[in-house]
C-alpha cells in the first residue's frame, strides 16, 4: 500500500467520493418515492475509481462512460443540479430530460455518455481517439466499462484497432465481479481481465479499485504514458458494487455475507481509516464533509423539482426527421430555439 498523500489532497479525495455516495443515496430515496423513474444503476462501492481516474484527466480529454455513470459525471465536475434534473426528467437536465439515469451527457466537459448498450462506448471512444490523432491533438480518451462488456465483440475489435493504430485511449474496466447477475468465473475462462488487453500488445495492469490513492496513481501513470505517444493502456480496477445491479434487481445471485465483507473495504471507510492511522484526519472530517454534501444535494433536488417537463407536442424532436412535412421542421426549429 502506497504511503498516504497530504491531508489536503486526501480530504479532497474523500470529499469527492462522499459527494457521489450521498448523491446516490438521495437518488434511492427519490426513486422509492417515484420521482425518479425507469432504470437506475447505482455506483456506491466503486467511488474510488471515478474519483481517481477523473483526477488524472485534463479538461480537454474525453470521457466515454457506461450506464452506471453518476459517479463519473459528478467526479468529472458536472453540476449536481443538472444531473439531478436529468434524473427527474426535466428539460434543465444535462440531456434535456431525455436521457435519464443511463444517458448523462455534457459536451462542455467532454463527457460523452452514459451508454445503455453494454460495451457500446468502446467503439465510440476509439473513434474519438482516432479523430484526435488525425488532428494531431494531444488528448486522451478515457473509456469506462464493466467486466460484462468483455464478452462483447466490440471489446476485442476496439482494443485491436486502438493497439494497431496506437490510439490515445485509456481503457478502464470496472470489474465488480458480477456482470449483472453472473459471477465472472461462470462467464470468463480467463478471469484476469487485464490479460486480455495484454494479448493485443498494450500496457495493462490490475489495480485495487477500492483504494482511491492507488486508483489515482495508476490512472496518472497510464495517462502520462498515453500522452507521451505510447499508444493505448488498459487498467482493470477490481471493485465491488454494494447495491444490486439495478433498482429492479432482486439480487439472488450473491450472498449477503459477501456484500458485508466487501463493505469493510469500502473506499470511504478505507480512506478515513488511513487518515486516522496517519494522524491526518478523523471521523469528524467525514461528518463535516457529509454535511456539506447534503446541503449541495438538497439544492440540486430543489433545482430539479423546479424544472420543467417537456411539452407533449415536442416529444418527437430529435427522433424523426421528415423533409416532406414542414410541420416537423417547424417543431424541430422550436426545440432548437429552446436549447
Amino acid at each position: 500500500m502506497r504511503p498516504l498523500v497530504s491531508r489536503t489532497h486526501a480530504l479532497e479525495l474523500l470529499r469527492a467520493m462522499v459527494r457521489i455516495t450521498r448523491f446516490e443515496e438521495k437518488c434511492v430515496e427519490l426513486y422509492s418515492a417515484a420521482e425518479i423513474r425507469g432504470f437506475m444503476h447505482l455506483y456506491i462501492g466503486e467511488e474510488a475509481i471515478a474519483v481517481g481516474v477523473m483526477n488524472a484527466l485534463s479538461p480537454d480529454d474525453a470521457v466515454v462512460a457506461t450506464y452506471r455513470e453518476h459517479g463519473h459525471a459528478i467526479a468529472r465536475g458536472i453540476g449536481m443540479g443538472p444531473i439531478m434534473a436529468e434524473m427527474l426528467g426535466r428539460r434543465e437536465g444535462v440531456s434535456g430530460g431525455r436521457g435519464g439515469s443511463m444517458h448523462l451527457f455534457d459536451a462542455a466537459s467532454r463527457f460523452y455518455g452514459g451508454n445503455a448498450i453494454v460495451g457500446g462506448g468502446l467503439p465510440l471512444a476509439v473513434g474519438l481517439a482516432l479523430a484526435d490523432k488525425m488532428s494531431k491533438r494531444n488528448r486522451v480518451t478515457c473509456c469506462i466499462f464493466g467486466e460484462g462488456a468483455v464478452a462483447e465483440g466490440e471489446f476485442h475489435e476496439s482494443l485491436n484497432l486502438a493497439a494497431l493504430w496506437r490510439l490515445p485511449v485509456l481503457f478502464v474496466c470496472e470489474n465488480n465481479l458480477y456482470a449483472m447477475g453472473t459471477a465472472i468465473e461462470r462467464s470468463e475462462s480467463v478471469t484476469d481481465i487485464h490479460q486480455k488487453a495484454a494479448a493485443y500488445g498494450m500496457t495493462s495492469e490490475a489495480i485495487d479499485g477500492m483504494d482511491v490513492i492507488e486508483t489515482e496513481d495508476a490512472a496518472k501513470r497510464a495517462v502520462e504514458q498515453i500522452r507521451g505517444g505510447a499508444g493505448p493502456a488498459f487498467i482493470e480496477y477490481r471493485t465491488y458494487r454494494f447495491r444490486a445491479h439495478s433498482m429492479f434487481d432482486a439480487e439472488l445471485y450473491r450472498d449477503k455475507a459477501e456484500v458485508e465483507q466487501w463493505k469493510e473495504r469500502g473506499p470511504v471507510k478505507t480512506l478515513v481509516a488511513r487518515l486516522e492511522a496517519a494522524g491526518l484526519g478523523s471521523h469528524d472530517d467525514l461528518t463535516a464533509i457529509e454535511a456539506e454534501a447534503d446541503v449541495e444535494i438538497e439544492a440540486a433536488v430543489a433545482f430539479a423539482r423546479a424544472g420543467t417537463l417537456e411539452p407533449i407536442d415536442e416529444l418527437s424532436c430529435f427522433v424523426y426527421a421528415d423533409d416532406a412535412q414542414n410541420a416537423h421542421i417547424a417543431t424541430i426549429a422550436r426545440c432548437m430555439d429552446g436549447e
